[in-house]
């Protein structure tokens, strides 16, 4: 392999890319690259890192164009298999959030929060080709005088299907553990009472802004990995926050940087698209992302190479603490031990529960390593990129 530049371009690595030339490894393979050639070596051998992770993300939603009727309509209130969409868009414009519940469930009349079916399976019906049940009501006016539409619809029907995430790819979260003596049921499952079980939902050193901690190659217009097909950062996500406390190796030790994703959800798939229900909670959406990580010098290298055993998270008690606003840290915690399947926490052994999948994030990392080997997936500059709490803007 010839000697490269100390930096590299996007430009020089997509050339790369475009001869058949990059040399293209997941995140677990840059560990050991890492280890063995120091970043600098590493800058030299390796022109992209692959990241992934398959989780609930909550946060994502879809905008969808379901089409005119005659006499026209302008909805008002919008339901896809009785899961009710926000209308108050254009005439037949709307969103329909992964969360929100089906009216008609009996379980929710039972058991409050028992969801199961919502917005993330309305998603997921569509890409497995379903038709479902559109309903929208309207007020009427001079130009829309419709006042009611029924019809059923499959993806293909829609003109427009926009997968829009409004808060993907946490940067770092908790680690939940329960210390009262009660079952909680929670976005993060159900955490047993007594210290029995630790849930935490990360892929670790595969998580995509786990190996670019500052954002310095991630922005607005970076071509992802969505949903089985691409999409791309379009802002940072809600709740972004980079200032959140930070190790040495510049990792978040809490809940830090999101991002805000969308895609052409016709070109994606139902195995990187799950809806899902958490007991007690409701309803929510698993997506699988990748983000490609260019190497443009040894300070990225060394981003890139972070292991399980040097990222760390806090231990958070959702029975009491998270749902009172308690600021409490019942200790630290590393991927390593989370993945290792139990940790100690007040000199107790708790078991692990991961809420994301370990086996998808890989599968993403090779299947996104793969594209870009083949020259099928090249990388964007971003526009702009996200805000690293340092106060000054980056372009």
């Amino acid at each position: 392999m010839t000697e490269q530049k100390k930096e590299k371009s996007y430009e020089e690595i997509n050339a790369r890319i475009r001869a058949g030339e990059a040399v293209v490894v997941t995140a677990e393979e840059m560990v050991d690259i890492v280890r063995k050639n120091g970043p600098e070596g590493a800058a030299r051998k390796v022109d992209v890192v692959t990241t992934g992770t398959f989780a609930p993300m909550c946060s994502s939603g879809m905008f969808f164009n379901f089409g005119q009727m005659t006499p026209t309509i302008k909805a008002s209130k919008v339901w896809l298999n009785k899961v009710p969409a926000y209308a108050g868009l254009a005439a037949v414009d709307a969103y329909i959030g992964a969360t929100e519940p089906a009216e008609d469930d009996p379980l929710n009349k039972i058991y409050p929060g028992e969801f199961r079916y919502g917005g993330g399976h309305v998603i997921e019906d569509l890409l497995r080709g379903k038709k479902l049940l559109l309903e929208a009501k309207a007020y009427g006016t001079a130009c829309y005088a419709a006042r009611k539409m029924k019809k059923e619809v499959g993806l293909a029907d829609l003109s427009h299907a926009l997968l829009c995430n409004p808060r993907n790819g946490y940067q770092n979260y908790n680690c939940a553990i329960n210390v009262t003596d009660k079952a909680v049921y929670t976005y993060m499952g159900m955490v047993k009472p007594n210290y029995r079980s630790a849930n935490y939902c990360s892929a670790g050193e595969l998580s995509p802004l786990l190996n670019d901690p500052y954002y310095r190659t991630i922005g607005v217009g970076t071509r992802v990995f969505l949903g089985g097909g691409y999409g791309y950062v379009t802002w940072r996500g809600s709740q972004h926050n980079p200032t959140a406390p930070r190790g040495d190796n510049g990792v978040p030790r809490k809940p830090a940087g999101t991002l805000m994703l969308q895609g052409d959800l016709k070109q994606m798939s139902a195995e990187w698209l799950r809806g899902v229900s958490i007991l007690g909670y409701g309803s929510s959406l698993a997506v699988g992302l990748g983000i490609p990580i260019p190497i443009l010098n040894a300070e990225m290298a060394s981003f890139t190479g972070v292991s399980d055993a040097e990222i760390f998270t806090q231990i958070v008690d959702y029975g009491y603490d998270y749902t009172n606003g308690v600021n409490k840290s019942y200790g630290e915690v590393n991927y390593a031990q989370l993945k290792s399947g139990e940790i100690e926490v007040n000199g107790q052994k708790v078991q692990t529960v991961p809420l994301s999948s370990l086996v998808k994030a890989r599968e993403i990392a090779e299947i996104l390593r793969k594209r870009i080997s083949e020259g099928r997936f090249l990388l964007n500059r971003p526009a702009e990129l996200l805000p690293d709490g340092n106060g000054q803007e980056q372009w």
